[in-house]
């Protein structure tokens, strides 16, 4: 089997519009929750998100063509751009044939929700026939992969998985398996979502799903608190370049780090809710260790999906004590939604991206916001409370779950020679 590295990211999140404002503002610890100013939310039980800020379209279009894509599109360009200019491509040196070989999967979970809102909207104000030429195409999930293939003119696999709050994993995913397989020597991956609307704060308000703190926002994403009450709703995007070594070996490109394992499974348990034996969780989360062939005692960091839920959170709990608990060396965790809030479909490549940073920098990013541990959650949980702690740590996972039972688990490594 080929093997995998990382050669390039970026990402458009509320604490950055940059990987390294990203990172920098994930070390220090800060929160990105704030008071809605997307639309009014005054008459929400949840008045608050993680919103992205100083966003400008016109830096990766032109005015006349931003109406053409969603946000949650031109988030996902935004942070493609990044990555490709940190993995020092120029996909015009390739020949056509070589980029058939080139491809993008890219996650959503959402797709356009805001376009979706505004033309119901207006189909329900008129005459019911107002529609406009962009209303499907900036709507529909796979859009942005189709939008990032067709602006570096890349002929490769092109697709969207669509697994909820586990998308942009899952992408990452595939796109590990393309390269391994041989059918692609480089794959975009990642995901985005723009999900701060009307309809959807409503719509998880009333699936008793957010937080609602509304006194004090920067603090209420508090994974694994006793006080917890719900997740914090979030935008953004996050791309990574795979790439076959043996290929970014030869180009000489930067390498950020090494993709060993992955796994994906489901819990059968609830539309949304998770199992209390966190069966799911330990089943992608034992496949990606068998196929990077290591042993529970080597992994040294853990990045949650933990989302500040009640029944979430305790799952993924219980599910990595039944999985490490009797490893000599417990791995460090951190529940990095205390500080970006949840992106849905982005936040499994917004976490891969802090996972591989980790490994680069030895640097164990902290979860913010938890005063009292749940006492239903092991106490031997190594959980990092309040600040970052440097350590050397060479492996790295990541978790996502998503609503249906879909679990995705990518395993990174410290990229060696």
């Amino acid at each position: 089997m080929r093997r995998v590295v990382i050669t390039g990211i970026g990402a458009i999140t509320p604490l950055g519009n940059s990987v390294k404002e990203f990172w920098d503002n994930i070390v220090a610890g800060k929160s990105s929750a704030a008071p809605i100013t997307k639309f009014d939310a005054s008459k929400y039980k949840t008045r608050f998100a993680c919103e992205v800020k100083n966003f400008d379209g016109e830096k990766y279009f032109e005015r006349k063509d931003l109406r053409k894509y969603d946000l949650f599109s031109q988030y996902a360009i935004a942070a493609t751009e990044e990555a490709v200019q940190s993995a020092q491509i120029d996909f015009s040196t390739y020949s056509e044939e070589e980029r058939a070989d080139i491809g993008v999967i890219w996650g959503s979970g959402n797709g356009g929700i805001s376009t979706f809102e505004e033309q119901v909207s207006l189909l329900y104000q008129g005459d019911g026939t107002k529609f406009s030429p962009f209303f499907v195409p900036k709507k529909i999930e796979d859009i942005a992969a189709g939008v990032i293939s067709i602006r570096y003119q890349l002929y490769g696999p092109n697709y969207c998985p669509v697994s909820a709050c586990a998308s942009s994993n899952t992408a990452i995913i595939n796109a590990f398996d393309t390269i391994r397989a041989g059918k692609a020597f480089m794959m975009i991956a990642g995901g985005s979502e723009a999900p701060i609307t009307a309809s959807s704060i409503g719509g998880f308000n009333a699936a008793q799903a957010l937080s609602k703190r509304n006194d004090d926002p920067a603090s209420a994403s508090r994974p694994f608190d006793k006080d917890r009450d719900g997740f914090v709703l979030a935008e953004g995007a996050g791309a990574l370049i795979l790439e076959d070594y043996e290929h970014a070996i030869k180009r000489n490109a930067p390498i950020y780090g090494e993709l060993i394992g992955t796994g994906q499974a489901a819990d059968a348990f609830h539309l949304t809710g998770t199992p209390p034996d966190g069966r799911g969780a330990k089943l992608s989360m034992r496949k990606a260790l068998n196929e990077a062939g290591i042993n529970t005692g080597d992994v040294d960091y853990i990045n949650a999906h933990a989302t500040s839920t009640q029944l979430g959170d305790l799952s993924e709990a219980v599910a990595i004590e039944a999985m490490f608990g009797g490893s000599s060396k417990r791995p460090y965790i951190s529940a990095t939604k205390s500080m970006t809030g949840h992106l849905l479909g982005g936040a499994g490549a917004a976490e891969a991206i802090i996972c591989i940073l980790a490994l680069k920098h030895g640097i164990v990013p902290p979860t913010i916001n938890t005063k009292q541990l749940d006492e239903a959650i092991s106490k031997d949980l190594n959980i990092v409370l309040g600040e970052s702690v440097s350590a050397d740590i060479k492996y790295a996972l990541n978790n996502t779950f998503g609503f249906g039972g879909h679990t995705a688990t990518t395993l990174f490594k410290k990229f060696e020679e």
